[in-house]
């Protein structure tokens, strides 16, 4: 994240981005934001959402707010 909008919330002491924030500020959970990233892939890249599920899981195995589920 590099700018201040990219934060949830434009709060910069938080680990996850404006794509992983509830409206209400909070973080989705694991499983929320797996299964809205699979469907978003399907949707967008075409893919069934069992290589949809894969390359979500690939994607958030990079981000910070998403490593310990993958350790």
């Amino acid at each position: 994240m590099r700018d201040i909008s990219d934060f949830a919330g434009g709060d910069t002491t938080k680990d996850y981005c404006v794509h992983c924030d509830r409206p209400d500020g909070q973080m989705q959970t694991f499983e929320e934001k797996k299964e809205s990233l699979k469907n978003f892939i399907v949707k967008t890249q075409g893919l069934d959402e069992t290589a949809a599920l894969k390359v979500a899981e690939n994607m958030m195995r990079k981000l910070p707010a998403w490593e310990k589920y993958f350790k």
